[in-house]
């Protein structure tokens, strides 16, 4: 069995001086360096708990990669808690802007489920998964890309009523800060 020391500080040493640390020689093995390092960024995963007009809420999200490169595409999946019965059929808007503000904002408004179970039909205790795609352009010069979101209905160009706006990030305007992507370089 081989033993390999990255670091060790010994206590009884500390009272007699500096620390003594031990490293083994050659570095980390094939196997090691494997364990330690990623093909791929792994997707950045969110919890929020904002609370859409006490009838859904939006019990997390990821982003897979967990950081964008321009010119590529990121898949990002919603999860919503319904709560309580929705009687009007809502959109997913979403508003993916610069961090900086120096590029437009870009506008991903959908239905939800890939328009398969509109918000009407929910039910309580169901918890339903909604996926899109973000996309920065190649060139884009920014650092990160914010993405905010709600449920909104066309008809009457109103916003579901985000109920607890001191527990989650959000604008003021029923817009809620999922998060922030780092833009890969």
């Amino acid at each position: 069995m081989r033993l390999k020391l990255s670091t060790v500080v010994l206590p009884s040493l500390l009272l007699l001086g500096p620390a003594c640390i031990v490293e083994a020689p050659g570095g980390a093995s094939p196997e090691e360096r494997r364990a330690a390092t990623v093909a791929q960024v792994p997707p950045l995963s969110l919890r929020n708990g904002a609370n859409l007009g006490g009838k859904v809420e939006l019990a997390g999200a990821t982003v897979q990669p967990g950081r964008i490169t321009p010119g590529e595409q990121a898949k990002v999946t919603l999860y919503f808690k319904v709560l309580q019965p929705i009687e009007d059929d809502y959109l997913v808007f979403v508003h993916v802007e610069d961090a900086e503000g120096r590029m437009e904002r870009m506008n991903v408004d959908h239905k939800p489920a890939g328009g398969l179970y509109a918000t009407s039909q929910w039910k309580p205790g169901e918890t339903v998964k909604d996926e899109f795609a973000i996309y920065l352009p190649a060139g884009a010069p920014t650092r990160a890309l914010n993405i905010w979101l709600g449920l909104w209905e066309p008809r009457t160009d109103t916003r579901l009523k985000l109920t607890n706006p001191d527990a989650v990030r959000n604008d003021g305007r029923d817009r809620i800060l999922l998060g922030q992507v780092p833009v890969a370089r």
